[in-house]
């Protein structure tokens, strides 16, 4: 069904997508590409939730030459007006003659829609190179959509003897250089950081992402920011103090507590729930 052709365009589609995984949450990474007559003449990924899909990208690229040309796209062009319009609209009013798409959009906005409009306007669609390969790409987006639920990684440091510090408390790293950039690399990369009101007191956490431990930049938004996740803390006795750099960073902070009566003075970004 599909050729070796097909199957290297996809895979620099899957490519593009991934330039997106720092910047695109709560959206998909996604990635396009507009070939024809053996030529790639447009690219484009999802760069920003807000902005403009992959498939528009590629076409702004390729110009009037999408007319016959062909999409490969990790995801189901989008069938529903968000806060941007449909893809599959778009690549009707280019006239591309053939779609292929890695895999289905399992949200029930699009779910089959966005292929349905394509083949009724009479384009060729081919469903399904590649899909673990996109699949793997957006593991949190197909779990909240397909089982409601988050992607959870957890971080965990321990030496050989299984401890995490020394009785002391002396002890500050038991990771290397290497280790800890990995770290803020998947922070940088997840919607929100979940710990502990001990753990923070602990360390005077600030559960952000720290360019200083970064081995290589990564992408910001467009207004040149790094995009910090949420900070989500289980502070059921309410015990946080507003002075901890937690609070000092900027960015949102989202604290559980108990339903004990709660008069603490809390900055702007701290939000509570019980």
């Amino acid at each position: 069904m599909f050729s070796a052709s097909d199957t290297a365009y996809m895979a620099e589609a899957l490519r593009l997508a991934e330039l997106g995984r720092y910047t695109t949450s709560p959206n998909p990474n996604v990635g396009a590409l507009l070939v024809k007559n053996g030529q790639v003449i447009g690219r484009g990924y999802h760069k920003q939730a807000g902005g403009p899909h992959a498939e528009v990208f590629a076409l702004r690229e390729a110009g009037d030459g999408a007319r016959g040309a062909t999409c490969y796209v990790t995801l189901e062009p989008c069938s529903h007006h968000g806060r941007t319009p449909p893809c599959a609209d778009a690549l009707i009013a280019a006239g591309v003659s053939r779609v292929v798409v890695a895999m289905q959009d399992p949200n029930p906005q699009v779910a089959g829609r966005g292929i349905t409009m394509l083949r009724s306007a009479g384009i060729r669609v081919e469903l399904g190179l590649l899909e673990q390969q996109a699949r793997a790409i957006n593991a949190g987006f197909l779990s909240r959509m397909e089982r409601n639920r988050p992607y959870i990684q957890l971080k965990l440091a321990a030496s050989l003897d299984g401890r995490t510090a020394l009785a002391n408390g002396d002890s500050k790293w038991l990771t290397s250089d290497a280790a800890r950039a990995d770290v803020q690399r998947f922070r940088a990369q997840s919607c929100a950081v979940l710990s502990t009101a001990t753990t923070v007191m602990a360390d005077n956490a600030r559960l952000n992402i720290r360019t200083e431990q970064l081995l290589q930049s990564v992408p910001t938004l467009e207004n040149g920011q790094l995009r910090q996740p949420k900070r989500v803390i289980l502070d059921r006795n309410g015990l946080l103090d507003h002075k901890l750099a937690l609070f000092a960073e900027g960015g949102e902070v989202l604290l559980c507590v108990s339903n004990i009566e709660n008069k603490r003075e809390l900055p702007n970004i701290a939000r509570q729930i019980h």
